[in-house]
């Protein structure tokens, strides 16, 4: 499985000629899911779901398709009659030839005022990749590479420390890092590495990694 990194909060994975991408949201690259055959939506909010981007992946590929939860489905499932398909925690299916399996069910609290939206994982090919989306949730099974939500106004570094720990993947890749500057990225990089107590990567937009 080949991991591409996108800007923010977007990967994409490619395997057997399939390409899923997850969270083609307003901060990464406009053509970030062109080419995509599946597109994994975990949450409403605009970094992680762009309608133009979803619908220029989808026009641009006629059997291409969606998965994610009722929020944004009830946005653009009229668009692609049968092609946007509403999952939940618990949920399995397979999308562009990868296994995935859904986890979690609500977004991280920002603050105590502000109204949790709902929030869904995705666990590919058995925990080869878990992206947790704005959540902190901790899957049910052995997690190989972990999606890092790195830097979000709802955590904190302490909290992304213990997150790694409690999961316990093989290795851990930044995702959610936008807002993160060039000035925090060694003390984070640092901190995560020594404390984690896992292998701590990052990649910059565009690179990539085998799995």
């Amino acid at each position: 499985m080949k991991l591409i990194k996108k800007s923010h909060a977007c990967v994409r994975l490619e395997k057997d000629g399939g390409t899923l991408v997850l969270d083609p949201g307003g901060f990464t690259e406009e053509d970030a899911a062109l080419g995509a055959d599946a597109i994994l939506v975990t949450h409403e909010h605009p970094d992680h779901f762009d309608e133009l981007r979803l619908r220029a992946a989808m026009e641009d590929n006629p059997a291409a398709e969606i998965w994610t939860l009722r929020s944004v489905a009830e946005k653009i499932s009229a668009a692609f009659p049968g092609r946007v398909h509403t999952v939940g925690h618990g949920d399995t299916f397979t999308a562009a030839g990868f296994d995935v399996r859904v986890h979690g069910e609500l977004h991280a609290v920002i603050h105590p005022d502000i109204p949790r939206v709902t929030n869904v994982g995705f666990l590919v090919d058995g925990g080869k990749v878990f992206h947790p989306g704005d959540a902190l949730t901790v899957p049910d099974h052995p997690v190989e590479t972990l999606m890092l939500p790195v830097m979000a106004p709802w955590n904190k570094i302490s909290e992304v420390i213990d997150y790694v720990r409690e999961v316990r993947p093989q290795r851990a890749y930044d995702v959610h890092d936008a807002l993160l500057t060039d000035l925090a990225r060694p003390i984070y990089d640092r901190q995560i590495g020594e404390l984690g107590g896992t292998e701590h990567l990052r990649l910059t937009p565009g690179d990539s990694a085998r799995l």
